[in-house]
């Protein structure tokens, strides 16, 4: 039993010494802990979009957009969309959830200021399976100048993507942004996506000799 002792000792001795420089080289011991979901969902994320608006008969308009998100938080604003020379600022709940169904939702809370100016509640809304999407974003504005101004907007998309780069669909439009005879216009839309970016171009009223025509480009960051 005597002649064992020493080669246990060393045993013992070494299993410590590499123990000691184990838990040296852990995040633990130089105090950066490994990420998270949380710290993921900490992270800012943005986008930023123009919409170019050709109207026959009336004025065109370019209408911009920039949105910026951080877990459940979104922020947004928009220029030239409840109405021209009219800026919004906004503030929403981000839900979202699914795997085969992915989907998202996020309630919103805005203010418009500049020619119309006023409150209004809004949402975003968007559905994905297979190759179909569905995406849609609405708002009621009540009109600081009496209740005869008070509108709900509108915009919805159902598209389809026969490959990841490109997809093609129908859109409909609810606005009082410029003078229409239909309450709801109905169009399509032909869009390419290359990395960050996203291309778009709409056109409601086909049957119209004159059609609406909008031309839409995107970056997420």
């Amino acid at each position: 039993m005597r002649s064992t002792s020493p080669i246990l000792a060393a045993l013992v001795l070494g299993m410590g010494h590499a123990l000691a420089q184990t838990m040296t080289n852990t995040p633990a011991a130089t105090n950066l802990p490994p990420p998270t979901i949380d710290d993921e969902a900490k992270k800012w994320s943005f986008s930023a979009s123009v919409m170019g608006y050709l109207v026959p008969d009336s004025r065109d308009y370019v209408q911009p957009t920039f949105t910026a998100d951080r877990g459940w938080l979104h922020l947004e604003a928009r220029y030239n969309y409840e109405s021209l020379n009219t800026g919004s600022a906004w503030l929403g709940y981000s839900l979202g959830g699914g795997q085969k169904v992915e989907w998202s939702f996020t309630p919103m809370i805005g203010g418009a200021f500049g020619d119309l100016n006023g409150v209004a509640p809004g949402y975003k809304f968007d559905v994905t399976w297979w190759k179909l999407e569905l995406y849609s974003e609405g708002e009621y504005v009540f009109d600081a100048a009496g209740s005869s101004g008070n509108f709900f907007y509108n915009w919805s998309e159902l598209s389809v993507r026969p490959v990841d780069w490109f997809r093609i669909g129908m859109a409909t439009q609810r606005t009082r942004l410029y003078e229409t005879d239909r309450d709801i216009q109905r169009g399509f839309l032909v869009g390419l996506d290359y990395k960050e970016f996203r291309f778009t171009t709409y056109v409601f009223n086909p049957d119209e000799s004159k059609p609406t025509v909008v031309l839409a480009a995107g970056v997420t960051f």
